[in-house]
């Protein structure tokens, strides 16, 4: 049925009324969606910036404008202050430098660029930074000198990479987890790595040479200690061993060559590769300890093997192409 004439007009006022009402613009709503940000101005800047210096690239879709970035992938905040404290990005087509506004999220304490093969540059901004991992990029050249200058960096894993060169001495200042394996590094371990405190170190197949003893317990610690006064010392003195606490120690397949039986090692020592090295001397019997996975084969040793403890559980493959003997023989597993 048709409306009527004043019926039609009653509609007037109404649609009049409507027609003035704001309508939403796209200013005005990134602006209610950029007040909806829960993650820290500072680092919601940084990260669009870090996005668009990498081309946008697909791995980092859920970067959205004007969305909390404590909610994108790759990302992590802390839940009081909504602080970015992590990023991790991995497996991702991405190729360039690092982009310098990753110094600037000032509260990183966690940095992987994991599995990114052309991916390079530097990051000395980050005095929080504790943990860094870039493993499997491809990474050539030494290794970065930078580093050094991270004062609060404790975990590094560089391995699986192309680096080369030696060692810096830097690196035994704060780190206590230190894995460069499957590298092309040289030269000798460096020796000040004997005043670091090393909880896990792993050096696997790279082309090291000469001493390793500084990974383990000195028998000369004592000596060493600076000790102002005899009358200072308590009866059972609690002192501080470098790598005294090392429970891995992983140097397998380069060509290192020193006297194990001059070191000692740590109670809590869990797991040791020496095997395929020039390593000589006899097994201390401090290795009887709580260890539980063991490998000295392709080596120079020689005497015997140590009794008691967890060693008699191992095989011979554990001691193979060495000149040892225990007095029960070795018995030869099967391996699987």
């Amino acid at each position: 049925m048709e409306a009527s004439p004043t019926t039609r007009l009653s509609y007037f006022p109404t649609l009049l009324l409507l027609s003035f009402l704001p309508t939403p613009s796209s200013s005005s709503s990134s602006r209610s969606l950029a007040t909806s940000v829960s993650c820290n101005k500072q680092d919601y800047t940084a990260l669009m910036k870090i996005k668009a210096s990498l081309l946008n690239p697909h791995h980092l879709a859920s970067w959205i404008p004007n969305t909390d970035c404590c909610n994108w992938s790759f990302v992590k905040c802390t839940s009081n202050t909504n602080l970015n404290t992590e990023l991790s990005i991995f497996e991702a087509n991405i190729s360039g430098q690092i982009p310098a506004e990753v110094g600037d999220l000032t509260y990183l304490n966690y940095l992987a660029f994991q599995q990114i093969t052309n991916l390079t540059g530097t990051i000395t901004k980050l005095k929080f930074l504790g943990t860094l991992l870039r493993c499997c990029n491809n990474l050539s050249g030494p290794i970065p000198s930078f580093l050094g200058q991270l004062t609060n960096l404790v975990y590094l894993e560089l391995n699986f990479n192309q680096l080369s060169g030696s060692i810096p001495e830097s690196l035994g200042k704060s780190i206590s987890w230190l894995i460069l394996s499957d590298n092309q590094l040289s030269g000798k371990i460096p020796k000040s790595f004997g005043d670091a405190h090393f909880d896990y170190i792993n050096l696997l197949r790279n082309k090291l040479e000469g001493d390793a003893s500084m990974l383990f317990i000195s028998h000369n610690s004592f000596l060493s200690w600076d000790l102002p006064s005899l009358h200072a010392i308590p009866c059972n003195p609690i002192l501080p061993l470098a790598n005294g606490s090392t429970w891995n120690i992983e140097v397998a397949s380069n060509t290192l060559a020193f006297n194990l039986s001059k070191v000692g090692f740590a109670k809590n020592l869990w797991r040791l590769d020496i095997s395929h090295n020039k390593i000589f001397g006899s097994i201390p019997e401090t290795i009887t300890g709580s260890i539980e996975h063991l490998n000295v084969s392709y080596n120079q040793l020689c005497g015997k093997i140590p009794q008691g403890g967890k060693v008699q559980k191992f095989d011979s493959y554990s001691f193979y192409h060495n000149n040892v003997v225990r007095r029960s023989p070795l018995v030869k597993q099967r391996r699987m």
